[in-house]
């Protein structure tokens, strides 16, 4: 079986800083991996390479087979990647509506704008009564919802999901993971790079611990067990990390 998404021996990093050293790792259709361990390991220098942010200065980077290493970002994207980045990706001089419309022509046409909205509102229903609100007038967490709505209705064939619980409230994390379940059961591979574990692990299949700029341990969610709670519990109590 063609996995999904695939990393092959990469390397890549920011100019002479070198930030992943020979990762291999992959994501089947409708399968979701869980990337965690501490800060500064290269999660998200990960999901920059899987969306062409970053271009590897080694290996391969395959979607559904295909090598797409060195392409620019709209390749991944025309290839039916999509990335969730950590922060608030929103166009913070137009409405909610417009910056939710934009992003659903643009993958839907003009007719599919209407049930897109829907869905994002069904998703988020405090974005529908803040629909005619310009986005920079947002609080911290709604324009996180907004940011993640905009890539949720995109139906994506890959979905790389950097910290998207960051700044929602409890509710609304346990609503956006709703959301990944249901995108999940579609067909969507789902590589999950979160700061919330447990919410993580619930919805993953399997689980892949970044150390060093590399995977030091990949194995199914069931099995990772007392591994996975030592690394990132008494590991980072040591360290002083945030996980």
């Amino acid at each position: 079986m063609t996995a999904a998404l695939e990393f092959r021996n990469v390397d890549a990093g920011y100019g002479a800083f070198r930030a992943l050293f020979d990762l291999s790792l992959s994501v089947d259709a409708g399968e979701a991996v869980a990337l965690v361990g501490p800060n500064g390991t290269g999660k998200t220098t990960v999901a920059r390479v899987a969306s062409g942010l970053i271009a590897p200065t080694a290996g391969q980077i395959l979607v559904d087979g295909h090598d797409v290493r060195g392409n620019p970002a709209f390749v991944f994207a025309k290839a039916g990647v999509a990335h969730a980045p950590e922060g608030r990706s929103v166009f913070a001089t137009l409405t909610v509506e417009e910056n939710l419309t934009l992003s659903i022509h643009r993958i839907r046409g003009r007719r599919g704008v209407r049930a897109g909205l829907d869905e994002a509102y069904d998703l988020f229903p405090r974005l529908a009564d803040r629909n005619t609100q310009i986005a920079g007038t947002l609080s911290g967490g709604e324009q996180r919802m907004l940011a993640m709505a905009r890539v949720l209705v995109d139906r994506p064939k890959i979905l790389i999901a950097d910290e998207l619980s960051l700044g929602l409230a409890p509710t609304m994390i346990d609503r956006t993971y709703e959301s990944l379940a249901r995108l999940r059961e579609a067909g969507t591979a789902l590589l999950i790079i979160e700061q919330h574990v447990s919410h993580a692990l619930d919805l993953c299949d399997r689980v892949a611990v970044m150390e060093h700029g590399t995977i030091s341990w990949a194995g199914p969610t069931d099995e990772a067990g007392d591994r996975l709670h030592a690394f990132l519990y008494a590991g980072a109590d040591e360290r002083g990390d945030d996980v």
